[in-house]
């Protein structure tokens, strides 16, 4: 009798997809470390039901925040000694969901005010609590975790199938994304387009690549790395600048009369669209982009531009002149091995509505603008 076990087991990848869907829909997951290992759920879509049945079985949790939504919410003076690390609350007894969200979502900070005092959890390596946090910030979900520690060896009651993964660094890796159609199709910008579609291993995201003419692999190609922006690209966002710098590269592109355009599904910086709403929200109240970030307990920027890279080995490009006013594109490009021969600034669509958001992307993330 063959054995299939390894031609159907999910890969790590795979299997991080896996628990990355649990976690959106509000479900537990078990995450292990050597003999250490907890249940593991996000704050968002938990509900009263779920956190109350988790409790029977597996006792009072600790909420885990990221440093920079802690500093949000607490008051300064029991923020001023925390450190980078992951922030570990013990709730009140017999706290119910509103308390655990009220720390987790900005949405509640305008009335509430400044937490305190809060019961923070010292000691402990936090390998588990930073690995969680991760898990719940690629699932695009407020980084906040409700963590409940299992002693070694301990089993989960019969009938209760729980995703189980493992505390490893390689499992954030870039993906090795794979070719999966292409078509010639005409478009504004230059009559000779094609459309690549690039799928993840996992088949849980893809990301575009558009070649217009017929591009030299030998020369550097002229080239724009751009991160999908829903309401820029698409609706005419006057907030960002987001979609006069794609109409603008294209463009150049078509009067080049070559080009290639990398397209990444890595919406608001990397967040999710959701979260990049409430980030508009947070500016409405004064925040600047980075400061909003911060609040929800995200860094200023969470897109991974390797993802680029890997698209562009794929194509067959070594070398590229690259529009962008950013210089982390730039960075990274250079550092997966994409030689940079020219930095060529988009300087396009500013208006009464972005001067802010483009003054601290200028001041806060080195934009050349």
């Amino acid at each position: 009798m063959p054995s299939y076990a390894s031609a159907l087991a999910p890969t790590p990848a795979e299997h991080l997809t896996r628990v990355q869907s649990d976690l959106r829909m509000g479900l537990p997951c078990v995450t292990a470390q050597g003999a250490t290992q907890a249940v593991v759920v996000a704050v968002e879509p938990l509900t009263q039901e779920r956190l109350s049945a988790l409790r029977d079985l597996f006792g009072t949790p600790e909420l885990v925040l990221t440093a920079r939504r802690a500093r949000a919410v607490m008051t300064p003076a029991a923020a001023a000694d925390l450190s980078d690390a992951p922030v570990r609350i013990a709730p009140p007894e017999g706290a119910g969901i509103d308390w655990f969200r009220a720390l987790a979502d900005p949405a509640s900070d305008r009335r509430a005010g400044p937490r305190g005092p809060l019961h923070l959890l010292r000691g402990g390596e936090g390998g588990l609590q930073g690995f969680a946090l991760r898990l719940v910030k690629s699932a695009q979900l407020l980084p906040a975790v409700l963590l409940f520690a299992r002693p070694p060896g301990a089993t989960l009651p019969a009938g209760l199938d729980l995703s189980r993964i493992e505390v490893t660094q390689d499992r954030f890796a870039p993906p090795a994304l794979s070719p999966v159609a292409s078509a010639l199709f005409p478009l504004q910008a230059a009559e000779s387009g094609r459309l690549h579609v690039f799928r993840d291993p996992t088949g849980a995201r893809e990301h575009y690549a558009l070649e217009i003419g017929t591009p030299d692999r030998s020369l550097p190609v002229l080239s724009r790395l751009h991160s999908a922006c829903f309401t820029g690209d698409v609706l005419g966002s006057l907030k960002c600048d987001c979609g006069p710098q794609l109409r603008a590269a294209l463009a150049q592109m078509g009067d080049a009369g070559a080009g290639v355009l990398l397209y990444l599904n890595q919406e608001g910086r990397g967040i999710g669209l959701a979260n990049k709403m409430r980030v508009y929200d947070l500016q409405a109240q004064g925040f600047d982009t980075v400061e909003a970030n911060h609040r929800l307990g995200f860094e200023d920027d969470e897109r991974d531009f390797r993802i680029a890279a890997v698209m562009l080995r794929r194509l067959g490009f070594s070398a590229v002149r690259l529009l962008t006013n950013n210089p982390a594109k730039v960075q990274v490009f250079r550092a997966e091995g994409i030689s940079i021969t020219e930095q060529l600034p988009l300087r396009v669509g500013r208006n009464a509505h972005n001067s802010g958001y483009l003054a601290t992307k200028a001041l806060k993330s080195g934009h050349a603008l």
